[in-house]
């Protein structure tokens, strides 16, 4: 990583997120359209899908309505042929409503799930054109969320929620207004429990979304405290640091056990004040009505209008449920959509790289196929070919613009030099290669690749010019030569193979169970430190790039590895601009050019036999190394 870079501070375990409990979005009415634009691509379907709710609804309200004419006008009369038809129409309203309610399900299923595989590859993509500064302020935990808290509260309410709200909504509206035609008097009795119900939602809900909050939060100090724990097992071991790794797991764990415990306990308090109060307006309502019927004779009325109010309660839990999953929702998506709107990595070069070959007149042309040399091809057409001049004018950076790392640097790299960094660490030696890529872009100087300034030069050609060597390694799940082949997608299993001899890794390769058909998963877990980094190099080695920059590429190596690695290095540098930093001064001793850094400045510069007549800070540093050596 590069030094003195402002990393954000905080642990975001994979359980924090908005599941489980209510998150309001900052920008509701803004969110909803983003989301919108999104969903606008089914218009069709989603028209098809209000169409169904609607009928479905009309059903549900219009099947329990059909109760009044059924009673009055066939049961007490004894009209049985006419109760037989009559109950053949319920049947029917009933297996209509039934169907148009699994049909907009379905529906909704695949919109939604379309609409949240869009809204992942669109983030995916985004994350790719985003620049490492900020990666570098973001945690892992933190980005991952957006996948799958954030993701997956967006695909809950697109699944279900918005048209179960819009469904509860519609049949609430109904089933009022039918109360309301059946009987005033005993509508004004339910619409008095329903605001004691809506008394109820409001206090219990307001506490249940605090303590659901408090759980959350505590279940991603808990998931977060677990991560950092099973990283860190060896250390953990190495230190006899169990104890204090349980008790620290136990503290955690008893402050979830308390926010969880109290925030099911007011959610689970919810469903049976509801039934209750429920149950208490139907007996209420059963009374009045009774004795309102006896009056009346309209015991069918009396029937459709019980019916509504065991109906009336369910939309109001109903919708009080789903609001909170839409807002949560929302809240993901608001999240998600900060992500997209994220400025991208800067890419205004017009500089491109192109594979060119000599005419019979000596000038360069651009070639139609993947090998031969490499130019530069300007915007006017004009070819400068790729010779791996690149040099730092008076260049000033600071990954925060308040506090600078690299002061005033200006050196040259001529082609085919190599040039090395040494120095301690945070002295800037990291960060200079990373400018070379345009990972981050500088205050003020300049920086020039074969007299082209970098900024001028679109970034896929620069990298592809670059060959780097991380001390970090990474390798991907796939074969082995699927890693090697990572540096150029392109390459054919020999110059997989030949990458992989100039590396020397290809003896211990030829010793894996499948050679170079073996897969790897893990990070490579099964294999060395070495090996991985032998990997590393061999796929720096496939890209066969003019400038090469190695970063500690072999920190991690034995003495009798890196001989091995050093031979197929110096066969790679024939001809390339090699950047390298070392801590081993001994990797460094045949650089044509070597810098001292100390704190964002070059102290020294000169060869190995100059810096070792000076006596200066590289004299200490390698007078140290070879006591401890």
């Amino acid at each position: 990583m590069a030094e003195n870079k402002t990393v954000r501070s905080g642990m975001h375990g994979p359980g924090r997120g908005p599941r489980g409990g209510f998150q309001k979005p900052k920008d509701l009415r803004g969110t909803l359209r983003k989301l919108m634009r999104y969903l606008g691509r089914y218009k069709a379907l989603l028209i098809l899908v209000a169409g169904l709710i609607v009928i479905s609804a009309a059903c549900s309200v219009g099947g329990s309505y059909l109760l009044k004419p059924l009673i009055n006008n066939y049961i007490l009369p004894g009209d049985f042929p006419g109760l037989a038809k009559m109950l053949c129409v319920m049947a029917a309203v009933y297996v209509t409503g039934a169907a148009c309610s699994y049909s907009y399900a379905r529906i909704m299923v695949h919109v939604s799930q379309n609409t949240v595989a869009k809204l992942r590859e669109d983030l995916f993509d985004k994350m790719q054109r985003l620049p490492l500064r900020y990666f570098d302020t973001h945690t892992h935990g933190e980005l991952m969320s957006r996948y799958t808290n954030d993701i997956d509260t967006v695909s809950e309410a697109l699944n279900n929620s918005f048209a179960s709200l819009i469904s509860c909504s519609l049949t609430f509206l109904g089933v009022i207004s039918m109360m309301i035609v059946l009987n005033p008097l005993l509508s004004a009795i339910t619409f008095l429990m329903l605001a004691v119900m809506l008394l109820v939602v409001k206090t219990v809900g307001s506490r249940s979304r605090r303590y659901f909050a408090a759980q959350q939060k505590a279940i991603g100090e808990v998931n977060g405290y677990i991560e950092e724990m099973i990283e860190g097992q060896k250390v953990i071991k190495v230190f006899n640091h169990e104890e204090a790794a349980k008790a620290g797991f136990r503290q955690r764990n008893e402050a979830y056990r308390k926010a969880g415990t109290l925030a099911q306990s007011y959610s689970g308090m919810m469903m049976p004040a509801m039934g209750n109060l429920s149950h208490i307006n139907y007996a209420i309502t059963c009374c009045v009505g009774g004795l309102l019927a006896i009056r009346s004779g309209d015991l069918g009325g009396l029937a459709a209008f019980l019916q509504y109010t065991r109906q009336v309660s369910q939309p109001i839990t109903q919708i009080s449920q789903q609001v909170n999953t839409i807002l949560s929702a929302v809240a993901g998506a608001e999240r998600i959509f900060e992500v997209m709107e994220e400025e991208p990595e800067p890419n205004e070069g017009k500089v491109t790289l192109v594979r060119v070959t000599e005419d019979r007149s000596g000038q360069l042309k651009e070639a139609d196929f993947d090998t031969g040399a490499w130019a530069w091809k300007k915007p006017g057409g004009q070819l400068v070919p790729v010779r791996g001049d690149v040099r730092f004018d008076h260049v000033v950076f600071g990954y925060d613009p308040r506090k600078t790392v690299l002061h005033d640097i200006s050196l040259f790299a001529k082609p085919g030099q190599k040039i090395a960094f040494v120095g301690s660490t945070g002295a800037g030696k990291t960060t200079i290669t990373n400018l070379i890529n345009r990972f981050y872009e500088i205050q003020s100087g300049t920086i020039t690749y074969d007299g082209i300034d970098v900024r001028d030069i679109e970034k896929d050609s620069l990298r592809r010019s670059l060959g780097v060597v991380l001390q970090d390694t990474h390798l991907f799940t796939g074969t082995v030569a699927d890693n090697i082949r990572y540096g150029r997608l392109e390459a054919t299993d020999e110059e997989v193979e030949a990458a992989a001899r100039l590396a020397g890794a290809d003896a211990f390769i030829r010793h894996l169970p499948h050679g170079y058909q073996t897969v790897l998963s893990g990070d490579g877990g099964n294999l060395s430190q070495g090996e991985r980094q032998l990997l590393n190099i061999a796929r720096a080695a496939c890209a066969n790039p003019p400038v090469l920059i190695l970063d500690e590429a072999t920190s991690s190596i034995d003495t009798r590895t890196e001989r091995i690695i050093e031979k197929g290095m110096d066969r790679l540098m024939v001809g390339r601009t090699v950047f390298v930093i070392a801590h081993r001064l001994s990797t460094v001793r045949n650089a044509k050019a070597i810098m001292v850094l100390e704190q964002g400045e070059i102290i020294e510069r000169g060869d190995h036999e100059d810096l070792i007549a000076q006596r200066g800070r590289y004299y200490q540093l390698y007078t140290g190394q070879m006591e401890l050596d």
